[in-house]
């Protein structure tokens, strides 16, 4: 097994050198190289999304592309959760942000330096939205293992793989509509993955599902034990490794095709604009101070963490 960690250069297997210490992940290769894996390493912030573990994260998704060795990846996420969505205040992103020397490259470039809905929209598409998108077809099979709360961004994270496994506890939501006053997250796959009223259903109620409904709706492969997931996902993802590469790929392939002849990219660019639409919608609402929702507007205050309830059928 080889690994790259926080804190520490290393080598992918085809010899490139990394000229990146990872902070937030790991990335390591298991099953004789077959299977890259890669560690969201924030478990204390519930693996919340700052801008340098989205930064990483592509780094790793691109190690593991260009090792020819590797036929899957499995992103999974250590700790209590596998994403909280978003960072939205926590010391790394409040340092990431200001200006300044612990201020991160990329929010002086990919229009990060122009201010305003310009910045806030070229910025998104970029970090957002078009490295999920590029995740979807990265050109391995990707398997996202999930446990705890997988909360609107956290489900950017799983929708962008191919296949996704579940512990048996993980809980699916995205609560920025009742918490935000935002519709959905970046990657708006929504519709595709609930099914067009569920999904409806629960943006406007933040309410949740659990692993069972989610592999009944199709949208996760395998439900596991939570004491069993990580051995499991892996003896899964050794399976699909056997596939030859040149099959695997043109299966990928044939079914994002189908996807994407059915809407699926198009609805996924409209839907960007949409959400900028939100955004600027509340920052004129807010004299420019914030780009979403608060308390004074009906609004849950995610600060407290509200409770996130199951969407039960004969629950109000």
């Amino acid at each position: 097994m080889s690994a790259i960690g926080a804190g520490s250069a290393g080598r992918v297997s085809n010899g490139q050198r990394s000229e990146k210490a990872f902070s937030f992940l790991k990335y390591e290769t298991i099953a004789e190289g077959l299977i890259a894996v890669i560690t969201l390493e924030r478990p204390s912030q519930r693996n919340a999304q700052t801008r340098g573990l989205l930064v990483e994260l592509g780094i790793a998704f691109d190690f593991a592309e260009a090792d020819d060795t590797v036929r899957v990846v499995i992103l999974r996420g250590s700790g209590p959760t596998f994403s909280a969505g978003h960072d939205l205040g926590s010391a790394d992103d409040v340092r990431e942000r200001t200006p300044g020397p612990g201020q991160h490259p990329t929010y002086q470039c990919n229009g990060g330096s122009y201010g305003g809905v310009e910045s806030r929209n070229r910025q998104e598409w970029h970090y957002y939205f078009e490295n999920t998108r590029r995740w979807r077809n990265l050109r391995k099979i990707t398997i996202a293992q999930v446990h705890g709360n997988v909360l609107s961004a956290g489900l950017m994270l799983a929708w962008c793989c191919d296949l996704i496994v579940a512990g048996e506890t993980t809980v699916f939501a995205d609560v920025v509509g009742t918490r935000l006053g935002m519709c959905g997250v970046e990657y708006f796959g929504h519709p595709w993955e609930f099914g067009p009223r569920k999904a409806k259903e629960l943006l406007l109620t933040g309410d949740s599902i659990g692993a069972d409904e989610a592999h009944a709706l199709g949208m996760v492969s395998k439900v596991f034990p939570d004491g069993e997931l990580a051995d499991s996902t892996v003896e899964f993802a050794c399976r699909i490794a056997k596939m030859p590469t040149m099959a695997a790929l043109l299966i990928k392939e044939s079914v994002n095709q189908t996807v994407d002849a059915m809407g699926f990219s198009t609805a996924l660019d409209g839907c960007f604009k949409i959400h900028q639409l939100n955004h600027a919608h509340w920052s004129e609402v807010t004299g420019g101070k914030l780009s979403y929702g608060t308390v004074e507007y009906g609004l849950d205050d995610w600060r407290d963490a509200p409770a996130i309830l199951p969407a039960l059928k004969q629950r109000p």
